[in-house]
């Protein structure tokens, strides 16, 4: 079992932004959780947050966007330089004068250089750390210690050292839809039936149901649907540490990701529109879908009609720790703002086959003491 780096994983991009001096010593100053301020690491200096320039949190309108296709803030505002991974095809952008000896994700030493082929949106809004890293490691070794089915070798040596503070790319959708619905709806009624069962008449209920045409209209406001832009973090992880409290984003500031690694984004925007849309409009069957009256329904056609659209990218806080349990990679991920918990874990064959030998062993006792009655 060996840590598998420091970053979350093949296909993701990591973004070195603009570094912060210390105005005591001049060292690169990082942004901290626990204080909520940017920091020294050398001689411990504390600077404000960055100032509330009274910058709004703006939104995009999404029509127009796809059908520029340009990005409304592109860049990083500074002088990049960009590798790529033969190995895990990551790409890793850097400041120019970073030496890159090796991928910052899988180890590999195979980096050849990378010239960006369009302009990549800028986020303009960011959700700073609130969780510390001692706070991140001890929540992970509280979940270690929950997965009953997890090898103990791994319990013991959790590698919780080697977790790392990770921004990751973030679109949000806003949609308002006004929606009329028809199905048909579905009422319950029983009837006594009666049958012969060993030579005995015996009766049952017996359920059917009565159809009746219904309609209706929903009315709703979508705020801030998330769809992760990251490939680097299992998808699943990701799901299971939202949402993110996006009424506390703020302007972006270079100083919020100071000395922290942030992934660019890798699932564009038409291509995370397409999914908030799919995402929305499921949520939006459901809605009508409790609305129609009775037990049941069948037939739902909803028409749905769209406006006020719009999107933004922001950025997010996830610590991340990956590592490798004999020829296979895990990852496990903590909300950087609530704390969230959600990770991936080798089963042991043992306390496996132990549940399964145990339950066997209570089917064999509760068969024998129901049959000797």
């Amino acid at each position: 079992m060996t840590g598998a780096g420091p970053g979350p994983g093949p296909g993701s991009e990591r973004v070195a932004l603009a570094k912060f001096a210390c105005p005591a010593c001049g060292g690169e100053a990082v942004w901290h959780p626990g204080k909520q301020k940017l920091v020294c690491p050398f001689c411990g200096t504390e600077s404000p947050a960055p100032p509330d320039a009274g910058i709004a949190v703006a939104e995009h309108d999404l029509a127009r966007a796809l059908a520029n296709r340009d990005p409304a803030a592109s860049g990083w505002a500074a002088t990049k330089r960009q590798v790529r991974c033969q190995s895990c095809r990551a790409i890793s952008v850097l400041d120019p004068a970073r030496q890159a000896q090796n991928c910052e994700f899988c180890g590999s030493s195979q980096l050849l250089p990378y010239d960006e082929t369009a302009p990549a949106f800028r986020p303009e809004s960011v959700l700073p750390f609130r969780v510390a890293e001692s706070d991140a490691r001890d929540r992970l070794r509280a979940w270690f210690g929950r997965v009953w089915f997890a090898p103990n070798a791994l319990k013991r040596r959790a590698l919780t050292d080697t977790v790392r503070g990770v921004y990751l790319p973030y679109w949000t959708f806003d949609a308002k839809v006004e929606a009329d619905w028809t199905a048909e709806a579905g009422h319950y009624y029983y009837t006594t039936e009666t049958y012969v069962d060993g030579g005995q008449t015996r009766t049952r209920q017996v359920r059917h149901v009565r159809w009746e045409p219904a309609a209706g209209h929903v009315s709703h406001f979508f705020d801030d649907d998330l769809v992760c832009a990251s490939v680097g973090v299992h998808p699943g992880l990701v799901r299971g540490i939202e949402p993110f409290p996006t009424a506390e984003l703020r302007a972006y500031d270079p100083g919020y990701v100071a000395g922290w690694v942030v992934e660019r984004y890798q699932i564009d925007l038409e291509a995370a529109a397409e999914r908030a849309r799919a995402a929305m409009q499921a949520h939006l069957e459901a809605m009508c879908g409790r609305q129609v009256p009775g037990d049941t329904y069948r037939n739902l056609v909803v028409r749905a009609d769209w406006s006020g659209q719009t999107y933004k990218h922001i950025l997010a806080p996830v610590w991340l720790l990956s590592y490798d349990y004999g020829r296979r990679a895990f990852q496990c991920a903590i909300n950087g703002v609530t704390g969230a918990v959600a990770g991936e874990y080798p089963k042991s064959f043992w306390k496996i086959a132990l549940l399964v030998v145990g339950v066997l062993v209570l089917f064999v006792v509760f068969g024998s003491m129901t049959g000797g009655r």
